[in-house]
């Protein structure tokens, strides 16, 4: 069975806390800090970058979860300083070339996941289930945090389940990002989903005294 994890959504974080809440983390052994790197090409607004992920590297040894939301990526995945401790989410829908983009990931030794929009049929990454270990679902469309989940992407998990049940390929991750609520995620583990981005719908909101909370509840449900 997967194990089941926990990316916190950086996005979504309180920045002059940094400190304070990396050590939360810590302290609850948080599996992956979720990075959006956007370029306000691909997406409608401009993320997390460069900059700010060697800070990250400095100041903790969390791995870091990078979505990338980028045009072209097989190109700027160099900016990256990207560790084989990582998840590299690549979009399927940001390059006509994804193959390429896999073959130029492959070196870096991480993990590497396609990720793909509401909208994007599950067969559209058929061809290339063999190079990736895993899947990011976005269960809304990307650009920004707050959002609420397209309703059909839930039907669409449970479609990519069976699926991957179907061609015996049940043993790829499946991260799912975006308005994932305790009851939501709840569900989706059902579905199979096993690295869950956690947001403002459920770890970033109130203060940092409720984030130790927050963090079990989550734990709790996804691993019921």
């Amino acid at each position: 069975m997967k194990k089941k994890k926990i990316s916190a959504s950086m996005m979504c974080s309180d920045l002059a806390h940094l400190k304070e809440t990396l050590a939360i983390f810590e302290k609850n052994k948080i599996d992956y800090l979720h990075i959006d790197v956007m370029d306000g090409i691909f997406v409608p607004n401009l993320g997390l970058g460069v900059d700010y992920i060697r800070c990250l590297r400095d100041v903790t040894d969390i791995p870091l979860d990078l979505h990338l939301m980028i045009r072209e990526p097989e190109y700027k995945l160099s900016w990256l300083d990207i560790k084989e401790t990582d998840i590299v989410s690549l979009h399927y829908e940001s390059t006509g070339q994804i193959q390429r983009a896999l073959d130029v990931l492959e070196p870096y030794g991480c993990k590497s996941f396609i990720a793909i929009n509401p909208g994007t049929p599950i067969y559209s990454i058929e061809e290339v289930l063999d190079d990736i270990d895993g899947i990011n679902m976005l269960m809304v469309n990307p650009g920004f945090a707050g959002q609420k989940m397209v309703p059909s992407t839930m039907r669409k998990m449970e479609k990519m389940h069976k699926y991957l049940l179907e061609i015996g390929k049940e043993d790829l991750e499946i991260e799912v990002d975006g308005n994932i609520t305790l009851e939501k995620a709840g569900i989706l583990s059902g579905y199979g989903a096993n690295l869950f981005v956690a947001g403002t719908s459920c770890l970033f909101h109130g203060s940092l005294e409720g984030y130790d909370e927050s963090i079990r509840l989550i734990r709790d449900t996804i691993n019921q």
